[in-house]
Parts: C-alpha cells; structure tokens; sequence
C-alpha cells in the first residue's frame, strides 16, 4: 500500500491543526522505515490550486494496488473521491465514518464541512454511499440525504457493530471501494484530538474492529484518514493503529 500526506485543509481556519497530522501519524507506525510514502506538497492558501493538485496526484496514484491518504481535514476527500470518481470505469462506492455529514450547501470553493454534498453534484453515485456513525446532522443536510436517497447509521441506531459491518460490506460488493475515516466519529474519550468533537462516537475497539474487516475487501482500492490533531498524541496513535490494520 502507498502511503500519501497530504496537508490539505479549508476548514474556515478550524482544522490548522491537521495540517502535519500525516507525519505525526506516520512517525508513530511500526516498520514505518519499510513503507511506500509520499506527500502532495499544497499550499493552503490558494484553494484551487490546492485542489488541482491534490487532484492530479492522487489520480496519478489509483494506479498502484491500493492507496492511503493522510489529511488534512476532511476537504481533501472531495479531491482524492473525485480522481477517483474519474479513474475507475466501474462502479464506485464510498463509506464514510464520520460523525458529521458533512453535506451543507456549497459555497465558491468547498470546505470541510460541504465537500460530500459537492462531490454528489460533480457525479459521485448518491445511492453508492454509506455514512457510518453520524451524531450531528443539520437540517439541510438531512433534507439532502433524503432527497438523495443516502444511506446512513446514525450512532443512536447502532446497536449491532458486526450486522452494520455485514451490510456496508455486502453493500460495496463489486464496486471499487473508498472508505474514509473522519477520526471524529470516535468518541472524544478516545480520539480528543480533532475539532468538532461529539459525545457517544464509537470506542477505540469499534473503529479498529470496522478497519480489520474492511481491509480484508479485495474490492478496496483507497481509503483516508482525516481530521486529526498533530498535537494529541492519544488521537495520533489510534489514527496510526487504523493505517495499520489496512496495511
């Protein structure tokens, strides 16, 4: 597996903080001198070249077995999910882990907080969509689930972490499979280090339960891993035990 960083972020001045989450999480891997890493050098002040390129290169990438990337907050998605979206010929599915939608109305340029309802407008299937662990929907975010037909597992209804596994699983059969961790969907007493952080997220155990059954999809091509504070070691860590298990 290739190994990207990409320090991407627009998150209003809300998520600086994961710009070098991708070298903290990295610095904090075993064997990590045995790895296949790269970085996407942006610069965040310019957000459309910052998109170009994260676009580009990440396209560039499909072309190996499978890929990671290393956010950067959650805006990267919209990128690396669109290079994806062109590359593959077949069909294309996308879970998410997170505990926000992440789907309000778009302004000029995405942030992290429009880029899943952008990428729906730029062609992304909307029934090849699944998100896994929501705690915090606004209404028009819910009005466009519902109109979209997007399938989620809010984390009240989540009772049964091996069925809802079982049905994201069965779901992306035959597809070329994206998964993307926002680290947010963990419950802050586990992951403190991200910055919209909601109470009743899934243990440290659930995630990484979710990551060793996903890695074993021979269908999975790409994933990311998003949001996380350089800073909080304890959230580094478990972002770094997630890699690990798709690795």
């Amino acid at each position: 597996m290739q190994i990207i960083k990409v320090p991407g972020i627009n998150g209003l001045g809300k998520t600086d903080k994961t710009r070098n989450a991708g070298n903290a999480i990295i610095n904090e891997m075993r064997n990590k001198d045995l790895l296949d890493i790269e970085e996407i050098h942006v610069d965040n002040s310019n957000l459309e070249e910052q998109e170009k390129l994260i676009y580009e290169n990440s396209k560039n990438s499909f072309e190996k077995d499978k890929v990671a990337f290393l956010g950067g907050d959650h805006l990267i998605s919209y990128s690396t999910c669109r290079a994806f979206l062109d590359n593959f010929s077949d069909e294309k599915f996308l879970i998410i882990f997170d505990a926000h939608v992440d789907a309000m109305p778009s302004i000029k340029e995405p942030t992290h907080e429009e880029w899943l309802r952008k990428l729906v407008e730029e062609g992304w299937k909307a029934e090849n969509i699944i998100l896994v662990g929501v705690r915090k929907i606004e209404n028009k975010e819910l009005s466009f689930l519902k109109e979209n037909n997007i399938k989620y597992f809010e984390m009240r209804n989540i009772e049964d972490k091996e069925g809802v596994c079982d049905v994201i699983m069965e779901a992306s059969q035959g597809k070329n499979l994206y998964v993307s961790i926002d680290i947010d969907v963990v419950d802050p007493a586990f992951a403190p280090g991200t910055g919209y952080l909601e109470p009743a997220g899934f243990s440290s155990q659930d995630i990484l339960y979710f990551a060793r059954r996903l890695a074993k999809l021979k269908n999975l091509k790409a994933l990311d891993i998003v949001e996380v504070h350089e800073d909080n070691l304890l959230t580094v860590k478990l972002a770094a035990r997630i890699l690990e298990e798709f690795i």
